[in-house]
């Protein structure tokens, strides 16, 4: 889960189809060992915030009924948040909060929602990456991680996941 359509994910109404969204299927293809089609891909915020500044509370709070049926209708086992926004909404279901997403980048949790106990990896966000490259790094541990309990869970291509 991202944050927010940027811009050539508002042109094409798909997300992470920019430069973020190269670098995220390259990970998803190089180390989870699975294609882009394998897994869903959404955002916090369904709608492109002007200036391409950081989504607000309020539209956070628009868009999460849309959010919460999206994943009430796959039932992921597991959900990848990618950024600070993703990390705060989905991690409020369960009553965690977090001052930094580097303080809590790579954890995995473990939460109740709809009706289910998902795990929960958070990371930082692709873009973030593109503009910081040494950051680059987290991203590639974070995904190594993701490797290790797809694997200690022994899944298949049939895995409901939620990037």
């Amino acid at each position: 889960i991202g944050e927010a359509p940027g811009f050539q994910e508002d042109v094409q109404g798909r997300p992470f189809v920019g430069a973020a969204g190269k670098l995220l299927t390259s990970l998803i293809e190089s180390i989870l060992g699975m294609r882009r089609d394998d897994v869903y891909i959404t955002n916090v915020v369904k709608c492109r915030p002007p200036n391409n500044r950081d989504p607000r509370p309020e539209e956070i709070n628009t868009c999460s009924p849309y959010l919460d049926s999206q994943i009430e209708i796959i039932k992921p086992d597991i959900i990848v948040c990618l950024g600070r926004h993703s990390a705060k909404y989905i991690l409020s279901k369960a009553g965690i909060s977090f001052r930094s997403i580097l303080a809590i980048r790579g954890k995995t949790f473990e939460i109740s929602y709809c009706d289910k106990i998902i795990k929960v990896i958070v990371t930082i966000h692709p873009a973030a990456a593109l503009y910081r490259p040494p950051w680059r790094k987290f991203l590639e541990e974070d995904f190594n991680k993701l490797k290790g309990l797809l694997t200690l869970k022994n899944e298949k291509v049939t895995l409901d996941m939620f990037i």
